[in-house]
């Protein structure tokens, strides 16, 4: 049953399980009780697609290096961030979820045998049921096979990308459901608590228009990001001035992402074999399969570093004219004029390519009559181009690799999100973002950088050169998010180190729990949504045991 708070459906709403939030942990919680007797109401506080006065509601202050817009890595819509994800699956690995000597506050309350049965039954909800897995990756073959390295130091590991969006793929079966009550636009004002602080009563919901109500529901859950979440907890603070969970003042801390940033060039001959298994534009199928170079355990344990993988990406050389003409045309034949959604969802897939800070000079449009013009000197450049492409060859050569560096985050405390001044429209205090790195961060990043620069300079007989950032002292760091917002309620047994219990019970408070990647104590390097999709599976058995009781 679908609702949209600015326009329909009732002011209250009573329900056995409330779950605020839509991105794909509330998506697959609400989904694992369709068809059952057990009353779900799941809030979204966007509508069915992005509208500019509803994600200025995700406004908030980056005062912390590397900077992080909050408004701008993050989408407030049904479907949630996951409207513009990639489709990256990658399980996490034992060592991912491992207590290491060289990491701090790092390790798990579950293991990956605790995961495992929930990554199997996750891939129904991804359409990637196919592929067959262990902690190491997907065994699927990949379209090209990578070149091979020194195992001791890089391995190849093997992702499948899911055709799931989310907002799209369940939308039908939330809206027909008996049981389920999907509100959009209902925004989550606070969740107001017993006078003692240990049980949720109700939440206080809001629409931009002005509208008011309730939710009553024996067990709630907040599944609304690796930011929202932390930041939802804090406003929490009519009864604990704290906010909620916040006994010991972790809620917002360690905070993490995957820093991504170019770590250096590389320069050979032919770097064609050594590029053309990375991109990602030529796998088989609905859910292909492509590798990651990644650190091998034995370099991460000998050298004492984060995870990480790189992308080795082939930066062409100029253009003929001929083919700068024909992909002008090209532009302009395909050009629409997007929707304030689709608007939206192009500024955030903008600000998380590979060059976000790229400047991009502004060219005066041509006609398509003037561009074909242009074209007819350069039929030449255009016939050798698709030659090289039906002989697998880049259009144009390559001038040189830019070796892109994704890595898993230190946890620290010191890299938090907390409340800040400014309001939001709903009166709400908004965030600010303090992201921070370690040494010990800056220490992977550079030996990395040696550990891939070397061996993808020997298999292509090439020369690596790294990046200025990594060799001066004190240098800004060449870095930008992935939005994977992790670690802010993390998950522990001690309620001195984590926010969240193994079932992300909130401490000290019976009746809520968190779920998605803000309760990961560590990040490794996998993207984030399968291992939050098998926490969400995970939550869904737990509650309904509980539930059931009642």
């Amino acid at each position: 049953m679908l609702f949209d708070y600015r326009q329909n459906g009732p002011d209250d709403f009573d329900a056995h399980l409330c779950i605020v939030g839509a991105g794909p942990a509330g998506i697959i919680l609400a989904h694992q009780f369709l068809g059952s007797n057990i009353r779900i109401c799941l809030l979204e506080g966007g509508g069915l697609a992005g509208d500019p006065e509803v994600q200025a509601l995700y406004a908030g202050a980056s005062v912390g290096e590397p900077e992080l817009d909050p408004a701008r890595c993050r989408l407030r819509a049904f479907g949630g961030s996951t409207n513009v994800w990639g489709g990256g699956c990658m399980p996490l690995s034992r060592m991912d979820l491992d207590t290491r000597e060289w990491v701090p506050d790092s390790g798990w309350p579950l293991d990956y045998t605790d995961l495992h049965p929930y990554y199997q039954r996750a891939r129904a909800m991804l359409d990637i049921s196919q592929h067959e897995f262990d902690e190491h990756g997907f065994h699927t073959p990949a379209a090209r096979a990578p070149l091979q390295f020194d195992q001791e130091r890089l391995v190849n590991r093997n992702f499948v990308l899911s055709p799931v969006f989310f907002g799209h793929r369940y939308r039908r079966e939330l809206e027909q459901s008996r049981n389920v009550q999907l509100v959009l636009n209902a925004n989550l004002l606070e969740l107001q608590a017993s006078p003692q602080g240990d049980l949720v009563q109700q939440a206080s919901i809001g629409s931009l228009d002005g509208r008011r109500g309730h939710v009553r529901a024996r067990q709630f859950v907040l599944a609304a990001g690796g930011i929202e979440n932390a930041r939802l907890l804090l406003l929490s603070d009519s009864v604990q001035s704290h906010g909620l969970g916040n006994e010991h003042g972790l809620v917002g801390r360690y905070f993490m992402d995957h820093p991504r940033g170019r770590l250096g060039t590389l320069h050979a001959d032919s770097t064609t074999r050594l590029t053309r298994p990375y991109d990602r534009t030529g796998g088989k199928g609905p859910a292909p399969a492509f590798p990651e170079l990644c650190l091998a355990d034995a370099a991460m344990r000998r050298h004492g570093l984060l995870s990480g993988r790189v992308r080795p990406v082939a930066v062409e050389g100029e253009a003929p004219p001929g083919i700068r003409a024909m992909r002008k045309l090209r532009s302009r034949m395909r050009r629409e004029q997007p929707d304030e959604g689709q608007s939206l969802e192009g500024q955030m897939s903008a600000s998380l390519s590979l060059y976000p800070q790229q400047s991009q000079t502004a060219e005066p449009a041509e006609g398509m009559a003037r561009l074909a013009l242009q074209m007819a000197p350069g039929m030449g450049d255009i016939a050798r181009g698709m030659l090289n492409k039906f002989a697998r060859q880049p259009l144009v050569k390559a001038d040189h690799v830019d070796v892109i560096g994704y890595f898993e985050q230190a946890p620290n405390p010191d890299s938090r999100v907390r409340l800040g001044a400014d309001t939001d429209a709903l009166g709400l205090r908004q965030v600010n973002v303090d992201w921070r790195l370690t040494d010990l961060d800056w220490h992977t990043y550079r030996t990395a950088a040696g550990l891939f620069g070397d061996e993808l300079a020997r298999a292509c007989g090439g020369r690596f050169q790294m990046d200025d950032w990594l060799q001066e002292s004190g240098a800004a760091p060449a870095l930008q998010g992935t939005a994977h917002h992790m670690g802010t309620t993390r998950m522990s047994d001690d309620p001195r180190s984590g926010v969240v219990d193994r079932n992300g019970r909130v401490h000290g408070v019976d009746n809520l729990h968190v779920v998605g990647s803000s309760v990961f104590p560590t990040g490794g390097w996998a993207f984030p949504t399968f291992t939050i999709a098998a926490l969400s599976m995970r939550l869904a058995d737990h509650l309904r045991d509980y539930l059931f009781l009642y």
